[in-house]
């Protein structure tokens, strides 16, 4: 049918009407039943001749739900088809949802599939530095950036670092107060952007409350203009687009003058910054990689830290374990008579230690993840086509496989829904179960690079926080929280609970 109706179908006479009296009413019914039909047709599948159910209707309507609530959108369809994967339009692009596990051992351990080139069109959050005219960083030079990062974040480097880590962490808390209560996916979050920062970058800009609270608006101004709209249309120069360019500007701007004070410095320093400046370095390769260490490491690191710690006080049980844990790591390894406060007498503890002799912190971290991720990894097959299942997966397809497809699967972890970091002890050990059962640091192809980063991160927050503070989740009126709260996994940027937001009280015990 034509999108514009003819001008003889419909009289301007307004006596048309008296003579025809149904036939406006038809038209308007008529109308409706179309558009009824495009928002409905997304339902409807297709089987077509590579064996993959398609979904139907306006790719560009289609497709939003994909952005704004993915897992939804991906889980749903998953019920209607019945079947280990479905295909979808995003434009002109193909997307495969798979799932189970002879997908998930493809998806994760395929030479044809692209990581890089999968999230360049389905997440968009990262800074593009060309969208301001930075020319030269190369963004998608992935083994160049997992090499400076094993340059720079190495074990030595992370030994010298935790004491300033844990001063910066402490210097956070106290401002807190003795005792109240606060937000904790803001409070937290603002611990492991400070930690990142410092890390990544050098002293000068760690150190500077005001640069840093620029730097999180522009971060968050950039995480939430990555719109369905931004990633589908990116020529289209809407707010969201708008707003990119500025976060960017903001973010390149702070931390290239902090590049050129490092620059001009008479006295290197051991920071991040003098080490890739000593490497001949240019500034927009240096903001670039600390740009990409900061959007890699909050958010999840973030997530993680924040959801242990409202596990923990919904799970007594294990907050006495890991505050035992943390005690006699003290008691073991530092001088306890000693007046010294407590972040740093933690600071004093050998990296080996938070390495190696953490087991029960270790256990809820990988229980945590599971438990909060349950969202899409991503993929483009860029050699040639490949077969899953019997069905063909096209050159040029993306592919997305959510995590809650195995790391909430009864088949291998009994009541999934439940947090038990038992169940990774010998004996039970539910995550070896199947190929890939257990995704949270990355598996086959792609592990995660900054996992002992994230991990060391994690381990000093809950340390500092459970043997300094008593505390317990609440609601927002200081009521203890009569349900566990639960990840809302459609939310990509926070993982925020899902209703009623939850926080955290507390009261400071130990200096």
């Amino acid at each position: 049918m034509s999108s514009t109706l003819n001008s003889s179908w419909v009289s301007t006479d307004p006596s048309w009407s008296l003579y025809y009296p149904f036939s406006t009413t038809a038209v308007a019914v008529g109308l409706v039943t179309i558009i009824g039909l495009i928002l409905v047709s997304p339902t409807v599948f297709s089987k077509k001749k590579n064996g993959i159910k398609e979904l139907g209707g306006l790719s560009i309507l289609t497709a939003r739900p994909f952005f704004s609530k993915r897992f939804d959108f991906l889980w749903s369809n998953f019920q209607k088809t019945a079947d280990t994967m479905f295909k979808f339009k995003v434009l002109q692009h193909s997307i495969v949802a798979v799932r189970g596990e002879e997908a998930r051992k493809v998806f994760l351990d395929n030479k044809n599939l692209n990581f890089t080139e999968g999230y360049k069109l389905l997440m968009g959050a990262a800074p593009d530095l060309k969208d301001i005219s930075v020319e030269g960083y190369e963004q998608d030079n992935v083994t160049l950036l997992n090499k400076r990062i094993g340059t720079l974040l190495n074990r030595r480097r992370l030994s010298d670092v935790i004491p300033t880590l844990l001063d910066d962490v402490n210097i956070r808390m106290k401002s807190w107060g003795n005792e109240g209560k606060f937000d904790p996916f803001r409070n937290i979050y603002d611990l492991v952007f400070q930690m990142t920062v410092r890390m990544a970058s050098c002293d000068e800009l760690a150190k500077n409350p005001e640069a840093i609270r620029n730097l999180q608006k522009h971060y968050w101004d950039l995480e939430k203009s990555s719109t369905a709209t931004a990633l589908l249309l990116p020529w289209f120069p809407g707010s969201a687009k708008k707003q990119q360019a500025r976060a960017t500007k903001g973010l390149y701007t702070i931390i290239s003058d902090y590049v050129e004070k490092r620059r001009s410095a008479d006295v290197p320093s051991s920071d991040a910054v003098d080490i890739l400046l000593a490497q001949g370095l240019d500034n927009a390769d240096i903001v670039g990689f600390i740009l990409a260490i900061i959007f890699a490491g909050v958010i999840n690191t973030g997530i993680i830290s924040c959801w242990a710690l409202v596990y923990l006080s919904c799970h007594p049980e294990w907050k006495v374990k890991i505050k035992a844990e943390v005690e006699t790591m003290i008691s073991k390894h530092i001088d306890t008579s000693t007046s010294e406060p407590l972040h740093k007498l933690l600071g004093a503890i050998p990296i080996s230690v938070w390495e190696d002799e953490m087991p029960m912190i270790e256990v809820v971290i990988r229980e945590t993840i599971r438990m909060v991720s349950g969202g899409a990894l991503l993929r483009r097959n860029v050699l040639e086509d490949l077969t899953i299942d019997g069905k063909t997966i096209s050159k040029g397809d993306f592919m997305a496989y959510q995590t809650y497809d195995v790391h909430m699967n009864p088949d291998i972890y009994s009541d999934p829904s439940r947090f038990d970091p038992d169940r990774y002890s010998s004996g039970r050990e539910e995550d070896k179960k199947e190929t890939f059962a257990y995704l949270g640091w990355g598996a086959g192809r792609h592990p995660c690079t900054g996992m002992k980063v994230a991990k060391l991160e994690i381990k000093l927050i809950l340390a500092l926080f459970l043997a300094g503070y008593d505390y317990e989740v609440v609601d927002k009126s200081g009521n203890p929280a009569k349900t566990l709260p639960r990840s809302d996994y459609n939310d990509i940027h926070a993982a925020r609970p899902i209703g009623e937001p939850c926080f955290i009280q507390f009261k400071r015990v130990v200096e």
